[in-house]
């Protein structure tokens, strides 16, 4: 089976929640053919789940001191830290029964390509419910998923490298000595390609690993594409009528 791949380097965080969605109607409707889109974020941006609070999750004066971008995703799951890793988002109908229509089955079916695709990289990993991906015990990589008009659209993370006392001056905690701890923890929990491997790590190679990963696990052949000009209308028009907004940022 062929698929897409779609390239689209670095973008601010309003124009790639849009081209995800825009690419997810499009698959849904046939009119795409179902695609695999690896992507970074410039500037770098804090993104919350769908039923999460702005306000409550992000410092706000933070971001704008710091040119962070602010955004809420249309998957669950909570708030993440954009900055130094590879995106990648999938998108297809569910008729094709490649993804399977249970929701942990399809995290574990569609996560194994980030786990062949860090094997690429000389990378052990191994796929952890609900939606992980643990290295020597730590998480490298996290996704969220949605299902609308019978389309799946999953997106997430790897980590090329971590700046966790970054994240936490953009991400509330209620004191600083919680946060101290939080620091620590997370160091503890949470790794990158860069701590793994030893080395830097660039965007351009994490991206060809993780094609071969996906063409490897899905039995897939990935075509590289571009997005359609109905593609970036309509993203064009979510970006304009939802992402930018105020109530879509902000609601509680």
């Amino acid at each position: 089976m062929k698929w897409r791949l779609l390239l689209t380097g670095h973008n601010d965080a309003t124009t790639n929640m849009s081209i995800d969605e825009a690419i997810m109607v499009f698959v849904g409707q046939g009119a795409s053919p179902p695609t695999i889109r690896l992507y970074g974020w410039s500037p770098p941006a804090v993104s919350i789940g769908y039923f999460q609070g702005l306000e409550e999750e992000v410092n706000l004066q933070v971001c704008k001191d710091l040119n962070i971008d602010y955004i809420r995703r249309i998957t669950g799951g909570g708030a993440v830290f954009h900055e130094s890793e590879v995106t990648y988002s999938l998108s297809i109908p569910e008729a094709q029964l490649l993804i399977p229509h249970n929701i942990l089955e399809s995290y574990k079916v569609i996560c194994q390509g980030i786990v062949e695709g860090l094997g690429e990289l000389g990378v052990i990993s191994k796929f952890v419910p609900l939606n992980d991906i643990i290295v020597e015990g730590k998480k490298i990589s996290g996704s969220a998923q949605t299902r609308r008009n019978r389309t799946i659209l999953q997106h997430g993370t790897v980590l090329i490298d971590t700046d966790v006392e970054k994240m936490f001056s953009i991400l509330k905690v209620s004191s600083e000595k919680i946060k101290d701890k939080l620091i620590k923890d997370v160091k503890e929990r949470v790794t990158s390609l860069k701590n793994t491997l030893s080395r830097e790590v660039s965007f351009q190679e994490v991206c060809d690993a993780l094609a071969k990963g996906f063409e490897k696990s899905l039995d897939i052949e990935l075509e590289k594409g571009e997005l359609t000009e109905s593609e970036l209308a309509l993203a064009e028009d979510i970006k304009r009528e939802r992402y930018e907004t105020h109530n879509w940022n902000h609601r509680r």
